[in-house]
C-alpha cells in the first residue's frame, strides 16, 4: 500500500524495526534491546512483527535529546 493511499485513509505511516534501525544507523537488535530495557520507543504488535508510529518515534527521540552542556554550565538547563 502506498503512502498516498494510507494518508487518504487518515492513517499514520509506520516503520518496521528494520526501517527504524536503518534510520537511526543501528542494528535492529539495538532497538529490541532498548525495548527490553524499557528505554525504547513504544511499538504496536501486528501479528509477530512490531511497527512504530512515526509520531511515537519522534516523541521518543525528543525525550532522549540531551541538553546542551554549555546551557547546563550557565544555569540554563533543567
Amino acid at each position: 500500500m502506498d503512502s498516498e493511499r494510507i494518508s487518504g485513509l487518515g492513517l499514520e505511516p509506520m516503520l518496521t524495526t528494520s526501517e527504524l534501525a536503518e534510520y537511526l544507523g543501528v542494528q535492529a537488535q539495538a532497538i529490541y534491546d532498548l525495548r527490553a530495557d524499557g528505554r525504547g520507543p513504544s511499538g504496536i504488535r501486528v501479528g509477530r512483527e512490531l511497527r512504530y508510529r512515526i509520531s511515537d518515534v519522534r516523541r521518543w527521540l525528543d525525550r532522549m535529546h540531551e541538553a546542551d552542556p554549555a546551557m547546563m554550565r550557565s544555569g540554563g538547563g533543567r
